[in-house]
């Protein structure tokens, strides 16, 4: 199984790639090359992220004064249990 690029190196390699493409220099076919590393790219970025982000936890603090962890919930799923409409 091949190692997992750092999400710093897949951003700095996503950040020249868009340089590069707008710079306007590149052939048709050396834009479309860089398109799809870039798509590779964003994909690298977005799945150290998403595995990043199920390794979070947040301390709440009760109101005995303990404090508990829970798993981060996305946004929405903190306004559901906050009570609030996502409308």
């Amino acid at each position: 199984m091949a190692k997992r690029a750092s999400f710093e190196k897949s951003l700095e390699a996503l950040e020249k790639i868009v340089e590069e493409l707008e710079s306007g220099s590149l052939t048709l076919d050396e834009a479309l090359e860089r398109y799809e590393r870039g798509v590779a790219a964003h994909k690298e970025c977005t799945d150290i992220l998403a595995a990043a982000e199920k390794r979070i936890e947040v301390l709440l603090k009760q109101g005995d004064g303990t404090f508990e962890t829970r798993p981060l919930q996305s946004h929405e799923g903190a306004a559901e249990e906050a009570g609030e409409d996502k409308a």
